[in-house]
């Protein structure tokens, strides 16, 4: 599962009335709405993404521009590499998309989710967008990007593209 945006700008977005933060429970519903609406997703249940902004709200964000949800980013840390933050799905929403929000998104979780240095993600190999985004933040981060099949097609079913696993890092700490 991965991206649904065509945010494909190099520097993420500074734009006036963007807030980018962790999720709150009810925002579960404008999770599964962007989801739905993206086309591109696997939309799962409104009740899976209001347990998801309840258990991993910390490695997760929503994006609101003057309040209005745009997108969203969920994640989480892979419990047998703690250092690793695996980005599940992403969100833009038409009306924000081309405007950085993605990669605001991107950098922001990222920034939030303490003592991590490595980010993963799996893209299809016809995810553009998601393949762009990807890389361009490991490019701001000064980060190596690997790629390798991770889910063949044949797993996923229906007809499903293999996911292919980019895994980022390590990614610089400061200090």
């Amino acid at each position: 599962m991965t991206a649904a945006t065509t945010d494909t700008t190099d520097q993420p977005g500074d734009e006036p009335g963007l807030a980018v933060g962790p999720p709150a429970i009810d925002d579960g519903v404008d999770l599964w709405r962007l989801a739905a609406e993206s086309r591109v997703l696997d939309v799962n249940s409104r009740y899976a993404y209001l347990l998801w902004c309840r258990d991993f709200a910390a490695t997760s964000v929503i994006a609101k521009l003057d309040g209005v949800p745009v997108g969203f980013v969920t994640g989480y840390r892979r419990p047998d590499a703690p250092q690793t933050l695996l980005v599940w799905q992403v969100a833009v929403s038409a009306a924000a998309r081309g405007r950085g929000v993605a990669g605001r998104m991107l950098d922001t979780l990222f920034a939030q989710v303490p003592d991590v240095r490595f980010l993963e993600t799996t893209v299809t190999p016809d995810n553009d967008a998601s393949n762009a985004m990807f890389v361009a933040f490991a490019r701001r981060n000064d980060a190596e990007v690997s790629r390798t099949e991770l889910f063949p097609g044949s797993l996923l079913g229906d007809g499903h593209e293999s996911e292919f696993l980019y895994r980022i890092g390590p990614i610089p700490t400061e200090g």
